[in-house]
């Protein structure tokens, strides 16, 4: 008797694997898939599960980057700072920072100086220009502690981080591009002209090939170089841990504080989620391999020193509401200090032609970067990757709009008061908040509905069964963490047990 065999079926091919679904690697996913590139992209995790969901949620040119000669950078800081204020209006928008003069290491000429820099830089257009302010008449000074005078203000933007990063991988989707959560690269090898990689997801293992492999793994970039037999590199990242709390407002207003310390270190207070200010960043060397990171006690004490340094209200580890910590991997400059190494991002490309006449599949890796130069990153790597596609159409993403950003005039403002009047009987609050999250898709979520039983079960601080299906069936949320921690900041909203209850619906609906 003969067996017949089981078909197994052909691996999948791509024009492109991306392994990492921080930033970078969304960023380039969705530059590759509108070139009209097959993009497969994997992160072992959730999208922007660490670095991208723990920075200090700023689009800015980098200030404190002047006194490192980091002109270019800066430069190319500004000029996207003001693109992606006009690409996603709804997540990013302006905001105003004062730097008082007390207890500043620098002289308040040089500040002023690089001020003056930064202003000029980037081609400034839509903020204002730095202007002087005196903090004893003004009510930018409200909360500091009494003898703060002199203080420039001036302006950069805020973003919801982890959102940037599922919107542009939202918008790759869009275009053809498949997104694969906890899912992670086992190996990858060269086999003539392609890259062979085994994949591991809740399918278990497959094999796939791509004529290209992006190594967009943040911290675990020289991991992910050690799975890719026969790659070579020469360089190197640098782990930094950046850490920061959230404690109860520290002060009335819409406005941010820049504070220097004495040791020259630079800490930022911004009003976060309406009745808190988040305080930070950080900057201590990781020992180790790379893995989830959490503040440590000498980091929070120096936050609240620092906090304490500068405002009436005292805060101490006690009243610290929640903290989070990310690994920053920064390209090994050989720099001194942890704050001194540069933002700066390297592109790493390992292939072409060899000695041979053959082709070697390429390898791009990245090192460094920062989220505002996230487009450009990714513009840059295209730019080394076309060559080995020849039907890759040019650059597009400069000025196009992010999922729900789509707001006419970019008027943020209008666009959410014109919902709010669609929806007369919901909460006004909870329109809002959805049309910030969302932009223009919060349409998809509220359809037609005029009460919140209309949109479903009510899982505690707004957050409704519909919010929840769009966020697992759009958005790759699959579990509470993901709903009440990185699509949104709920989770310091929200009720005892909600978190209990998502991660239930969720369980019950795996699709």
């Amino acid at each position: 008797m003969t067996g017949r065999s089981k078909h197994v079926p052909d691996p999948e091919s791509f024009d492109l694997l991306i392994v990492g679904g921080g930033i970078n690697g969304a960023g380039i996913a969705r530059d590759a898939a509108g070139r009209g590139l097959s993009v497969l992209l994997v992160e072992q995790e959730d999208l922007a599960s660490h670095t991208s969901s723990a920075s200090t949620k700023l689009i800015h040119g980098g200030l404190r980057y002047l006194e490192y000669y980091e002109f270019r950078l800066v430069r190319e800081a500004l000029i996207e700072r003001e693109r992606l204020l006009g690409m996603a209006p709804h997540i990013i928008w302006p905001l105003a920072f004062v730097l008082p003069q007390m207890n500043s290491p620098r002289p308040a000429w040089l500040v002023r100086l690089g001020l003056f820099l930064y202003d000029h830089l980037g081609g400034r257009k839509k903020l204002p220009a730095t202007k002087t302010v005196n903090l004893a008449r003004s009510a930018l000074g409200n909360g500091l502690r009494p003898g703060a005078k002199t203080a420039f203000v001036y302006s950069d933007c805020w973003v919801e981080d982890s959102r940037l990063v599922v919107l542009n991988a939202r918008d790759a989707a869009e275009r053809g591009a498949q997104i694969e959560t906890r899912t992670r690269l086992v190996s990858a090898r060269r086999e003539g002209a392609l890259w062979k990689a085994e994949i591991a997801g809740d399918g278990g293992t497959r094999t796939v090939f791509a004529k290209g492999l992006v190594n967009a793994a943040g911290p675990w970039v020289e991991d992910v170089l050690q799975r890719a037999a026969n790659a070579s590199q020469d360089r190197g990242v640098r782990l930094i841990k950046g850490s920061h709390i959230v404690v109860p407002k520290l002060y009335e207003g819409e406005h941010a504080f820049m504070l220097q310390n004495p040791d020259r270190r630079i800490v930022f207070a911004i009003p976060y989620e309406h009745d808190y200010t988040l305080i930070g960043t950080t900057d201590e060397p990781w020992q180790g391999q790379p893995g989830k990171a959490q503040i440590s006690s000498e980091e929070t004490d120096y936050l609240c020193e620092t906090v304490r340094r500068y405002f009436a209200k005292a805060i101490h580890p006690e009243d610290v509401v929640w903290s989070f910590a990310g690994i920053r991997p920064l390209y090994d400059d050989h720099a001194a200090s942890a704050s001194a190494v540069t933002r700066d991002y390297v592109l790493d490309l390992d292939g072409g032609s060899g000695p041979d006449g053959q082709t070697r599949a390429p390898l791009l890796s990245v090192f460094g970067g920062k989220i505002t130069t996230y487009r450009k990153l990714a513009e840059h790597a295209l730019e080394k990757l076309v060559p080995f596609y020849p039907g890759a159409t040019g650059d597009w993403t400069a000025g196009a709009d992010l999922p729900g950003g789509d707001i006419p005039g970019d008027d943020f403002e209008r666009f959410a008061a014109e919902l709010a009047a669609a929806h007369p009987a919901l909460p006004a609050a909870l329109i809002a908040r959805l049309a910030r999250a969302y932009g223009t898709r919060a349409t998809v979520i509220l359809g037609n509905a005029q009460t919140m039983a209309d949109l479903g079960t009510d899982f505690g601080g707004g957050l409704t069964r519909a919010e929840v299906d769009y966020l697992a069936g759009q958005e790759w949320a699959r579990s509470a963490e993901d709903v009440l921690y990185r699509r949104s900041k709920l989770g310091l909203h929200v009720p005892p047990g909600t978190a209990k209850a998502v991660e239930a619906y969720l369980a019950a609906h795996k699709s």
